[in-house]
Order: structure tokens, then C-alpha cells, then sequence
């Protein structure tokens, strides 16, 4: 049975909630747009490409799917503070944000492809131990971040290959 007094309790944890999932879009979207500040350019379209280097278009709707599901992870993981310690996988949470968007940076802008292996491959280990780390607190925050360690390998992988070929 609900009473008046739950009632702006319950209103309030909702503004809450609601104001952590904007947050959470709008970190990820901030890290997204730094990103985006750097694109291929000339520069990589230069480069000697491995056999498995897909079209540009793909990564444009693969980023959008990924970023979707990073932002709602995120905002889950939140939300299961009130019953799991979440401080350590929001530190990692934000730690691989970083590392995403630095990786842009420092791969097209600086045109550092060693130093952006060395980004990625650290970003991969960080959303490895956030998807261990969620396990037991969110099963559904592991899952939503199974895909992005996938891709991330993968573009880790490319990333190697860019370098490999074209050092």
C-alpha cells in the first residue's frame, strides 16, 4: 500500500534516476564528439589496409549501437548502488571512456598507431574487468558490454595490422 509520504520519495528517486541516465548520455556522447573531432581523413585513407578492414560506413552505425548500450550500462550499474559497492567498476566505467575517446585522438589526430595500440589494448582490459566486476552486480550491465569488448578486440586487432603494414 502506498502512502503520500512514499509518494515524493519515489518522485524524487525518479528525477534521480532520470537526471544519472542524461548523465550518463551525455558522457558518453561527450566522449563520442571528441571522437568525432578526429576523423579518418586523407591520412587513413592513404594507409595500406589488412584484408579484414571493413568499409568506413560500418563503424558509424556499429558506434551508435555500442555507445547506446555503454550509456544504459552505465546508468545501470548506478542504479544497483543502493544495493552493490559500485565505486570501483564506475572508476573503471569512466576510465574506459577516457581511453575511448583518447583512442580517436591519438590514432587519426596524432597519427600515433603504436600509441593507439597501446590505448586500445588498455581499454579492452578495462571493459574485461568492468564486465567481471558487473558480474555479480548486474548481469545485464556484463551482457549490454559483452558486444563493445568484441569490438574493441577487433578494432584492437585492425589497429595492430594499420601498424604493422604501415610503419
Amino acid at each position: 500500500m502506498t502512502t503520500t509520504l512514499d509518494t515524493p520519495r519515489r518522485m524524487g528517486r525518479g528525477l534521480a534516476d532520470g537526471l544519472a541516465l542524461a548523465g550518463f548520455i551525455l558522457a558518453v556522447s561527450a566522449a563520442a564528439s571528441f571522437g568525432a573531432l578526429y576523423g579518418p581523413g586523407d591520412w587513413y585513407r592513404a594507409l595500406e589496409k589488412p584484408f579484414f578492414n571493413p568499409p568506413n560506413w560500418v563503424f558509424g552505425p556499429v558506434w551508435t549501437m555500442l555507445y547506446i548500450a555503454i550509456a544504459a550500462s552505465g546508468w545501470l550499474l548506478w542504479r544497483a548502488r543502493h544495493r552493490a559497492a559500485v565505486g570501483l567498476p564506475l572508476t573503471v566505467y569512466f576510465a574506459q571512456l577516457l581511453l575511448n575517446g583518447a583512442w580517436t585522438w591519438i590514432f587519426f589526430g596524432l597519427h600515433r598507431m603504436g600509441l593507439a595500440l597501446v590505448d586500445i589494448l588498455v581499454l579492452e582490459l578495462c571493459i574485461v574487468a568492468l564486465i567481471v566486476l558487473s558480474w555479480r552486480i548486474s548481469r545485464t550491465v556484463s551482457f549490454l558490454l559483452m558486444p563493445y569488448a568484441a569490438w574493441v578486440a577487433f578494432a584492437s586487432l585492425l589497429n595492430a595490422s594499420l601498424w604493422w603494414l604501415n610503419a
